[in-house]
């Protein structure tokens, strides 16, 4: 029987013991200097000719380091849509615009200058097509309600370099966050997410879509502790919280 140093439960290492301990996992602190992870702060919040000295001006008005849970769960989507074809559509239109301006500039030579509007006709183009886009995730939702605001949106953990959770190997003093999100509505969470995400990307390949559908198989998850540097800035009187993965030293966009 092992007794897990985080939540003092126990599991005995027959049947399915081993897979209840694989659940529990963790990532490394590799930004151990505040200052390093401030870099990554002054490069996000300075993006941007308007922005360059945003950081500079701002004040920290809060930060920690912090153990954050998150479910990763692994994710398969299929979206299958209907979208128009606008540039075909332009095209010919764009086309017949021209043969009505050549047209207009001749019959305008011979009638003294007069302007001739074009008459568009011709047979329909259907511009209707379908397509499907695929994708594949290990998507972390955030464990802990209350930080609920701070939800990765499109961000990957290092997970290649996770081990299991070991209290011993986090630095002392750093707090551990308890997670009070169960893992079944982290999957319908994630399921949210992804179609989200999903939508985006159709969005971003085509400006007119219709009839959207997204099929998402989500398989069981685990529950990742990551260290975050959370910051907290108070720029000309706004406040905003940016907050950096301890173990990338990337910011973490959030939705």
């Amino acid at each position: 029987m092992i007794t897990c140093d985080y939540c003092g439960g126990s599991v005995t290492l027959g049947g399915d013991g081993w897979k209840e301990i694989n659940k529990h996992t963790m990532l490394p602190l590799k930004v151990l200097d505040r200052n390093q992870a401030l870099a990554a702060v002054q490069t996000y919040v300075n993006q941007g000719f308007f922005h360059r000295n945003d950081f500079a001006d701002s004040k920290i008005v809060e930060e920690r380091l912090s153990y954050v849970p998150f479910w990763v769960m692994p994710a398969s989507a299929s979206t299958t849509y209907q979208y128009q074809a606008v540039a075909q559509s332009v095209g010919v239109t764009a086309g017949t615009i021209a043969a009505g301006a050549l047209l207009g500039s001749a019959l305008g030579g011979r009638r003294g200058g007069a302007t001739v509007v074009p008459i568009f006709g011709g047979p329909v183009v259907n511009s209707n097509r379908s397509e499907t886009v695929s994708g594949n995730f290990e998507y972390p939702v955030i464990a802990v309600k209350a930080m609920a605001s701070y939800q990765p949106k499109d961000y990957q953990f290092g997970l290649a370099d996770r081990t299991f959770f070991d209290k011993k190997n986090i630095p002392q003093g750093t707090q551990i966050l308890n997670g009070d999100l169960g893992e079944d509505a982290a999957k319908h969470a994630a399921d949210a997410y992804v179609q989200q995400l999903q939508s985006e990307v159709v969005h971003k390949k085509h400006s007119v879509v219709s009839q959207l559908r997204t099929q998402v198989n989500i398989s069981d998850g685990e529950l990742l502790h990551v260290p975050i540097w959370y910051f907290r800035l108070d720029h000309k009187n706004a406040q905003s919280t940016v907050l950096v993965d301890g173990h990338a030293g990337r910011v973490i966009r959030t939705f």
